[in-house]
C-alpha cells in the first residue's frame, strides 16, 4: 500500500467525499490517501456470499442494512479515517431508513466483515480490526480462507476462531442468526 503524496494536506472524510472518481482503489487513513490493490476474484466471490447471506436475513426480518463492495465506514477522526469495509451491517437504530446512503454515516455499522487477502498481513488486519472496534463495531469476523475460517473480535474480549464445521452466529444481527462457516467459502 503505498500513499498519494507522502507530505500531502491531512483531509477530511468530507473533503474526501468531494474528491473526484480515482482510477485507483483508496482509502482514507489518518488524513492521507491511501491507494490499495484490487481485490482478485476469489476475494469478491467470499464478499458477495457473506453479504447476501446478511442481507437477506436482514432483509427478511426488517433489520437494517448491508452495504458491501468497499462501503466506507468512519473508524477516526481529527485526523480522519474511512476505511471501506468488505460487509458491514447497520440496522435501523444506528442509521435509520430516511438516511442518505449518497453520504457516508457518521455512526459505525454493528457489524462488519472483512476477507483477509493473500497480500495481507495480519498486523495491518488487527489494526483494522481495532479501528472498527474503537469506532463503535460491535462485532469484526475476518474471513481467512486458506483456513476456511472465521476470526471473530469482540470489544473488551479474546478473539476466537470458528472452523467450517462449526457456525457464526451474529446476535448483533438478531438472535436467530445462524450460518454454517463453510457457506461463506466457495
Amino acid at each position: 500500500m503505498a500513499s498519494v503524496g507522502q507530505s500531502q494536506k491531512l483531509i477530511t472524510v468530507e473533503e474526501y467525499a468531494q474528491l473526484p472518481p480515482s482510477d485507483t482503489p483508496t482509502e482514507l487513513v489518518k488524513g492521507r490517501i491511501v491507494e490499495m490493490n484490487l481485490p482478485k476474484p476469489k476475494h469478491g466471490t467470499i464478499v458477495t456470499r457473506a453479504a447476501r447471506i446478511l442481507d437477506e436475513f436482514a432483509e427478511k426480518h426488517d433489520l437494517g442494512i448491508v452495504p458491501c463492495a468497499d462501503a466506507g465506514v468512519v473508524t477516526e477522526r481529527d485526523p480522519d479515517t474511512l476505511r471501506g469495509a468488505d460487509v458491514a451491517f447497520f440496522s435501523y437504530d444506528r442509521l435509520p431508513r430516511d438516511a442518505d446512503l449518497d453520504r457516508y454515516p457518521t455512526s459505525a455499522p454493528e457489524i462488519v466483515l472483512e476477507v483477509r487477502s493473500p497480500s495481507d498481513r495480519w498486523a495491518k488486519v488487527l489494526e483494522k480490526v481495532a479501528e472498527y472496534l474503537n469506532a463503535g463495531v460491535l462485532r469484526v469476523c475476518v474471513l481467512d480462507p486458506p483456513t476456511r475460517t472465521i476470526h471473530v473480535y469482540l470489544p473488551a474480549q479474546p478473539e476466537f476462531q470458528l472452523t467450517e464445521d462449526e457456525e457464526l452466529t451474529l446476535p448483533e444481527l438478531h438472535e436467530d442468526f445462524r450460518e454454517a462457516v463453510s457457506r461463506f467459502f466457495p
